[in-house]
């Protein structure tokens, strides 16, 4: 196994607990653990370095509100964080990289406000700003996967790689949370066209097969959530992984 491909596993936030939606559905929303402190604990012994940390509260809110449950993981654990969830402003910003996240993903703003977005990759570069690419249908969707756009995901990436970009996390809305395999091909697609980006794959990943397969492709990470919750991916098969 040459190809190795960085396993980041995802805690959504609401109300302070470890929750998963399905296909960002938030009528469809199971707690898997009161303690995401705890969980990114376990998420770290299995030799995990990144953690994707999302703020459904925020998305829902339209500004930052579980940042106290970012600052006690990041206080208390060594991993990188990236985090998302209905990240609006500046002041919203500010308050994120203060809690101790790494990384921020934009995605709505950056379709909806692309000009407030722009200037938060001015400002913090490439290495902290992710472009988070949510497509149903290769189309992209908005407002916690509501709103349908007629923006292909192809042009939308190209449109903010020419303008910087250097991180994009594309998820297929249609297998978020559905544990029926990630969507290969598009990924395929997205690594032909934009070879100087890191691609993270997202959605519908439930086994460590998708895994090998992603890294055989040379996708560079891969976002996991409900497979590791449900017990389709072990943290011990992880921790083998990552040695």
């Amino acid at each position: 196994m040459n190809n190795k491909i960085e396993i980041i596993p995802a805690i959504d936030l609401s109300e302070g607990k470890c929750v998963r939606l399905s296909q960002g559905d938030y009528e469809r929303k199971i707690v898997y653990n009161e303690d995401p402190l705890k969980v990114a604990r376990r998420f770290e012994d299995a030799g995990i370095r990144r953690l994707h940390l999302v703020d459904l509260d925020g998305a829902k809110a339209q500004h930052i509100v579980n940042y106290k449950v970012l600052e006690k993981i990041a206080s208390k654990t060594d991993l990188v964080i990236d985090f998302g969830g209905g990240l609006k402003s500046d002041q919203d910003l500010e308050i994120a990289f203060d809690s101790g996240a790494s990384m921020i993903t934009g995605g709505s703003i950056a379709v909806k406000q692309p000009e407030i977005f722009l200037s938060w990759l001015e400002k913090y570069g490439p290495e902290k700003i992710i472009l988070g690419a949510d497509a149903k249908e290769r189309k992209i969707a908005v407002s916690g996967w509501t709103e349908a756009t007629e923006w292909p995901i192809i042009d939308f990436i190209k449109s903010y790689s020419e303008k910087g970009v250097k991180k994009v996390i594309a998820t297929d809305i249609d297998r978020d949370g559905m544990l029926s395999g990630p969507s290969f091909e598009l990924y395929q697609e997205l690594l032909n066209e934009f070879p100087g980006i890191e691609i993270i794959a997202s959605g519908g990943i439930v086994s460590m097969d998708d895994i090998y397969k992603l890294a055989e492709m040379n996708v560079p990470g891969a976002i996991i959530g409900k497979a590791i919750y449900e017990g389709k991916i072990s943290l011990h098969e992880i921790k083998k992984y990552n040695l």
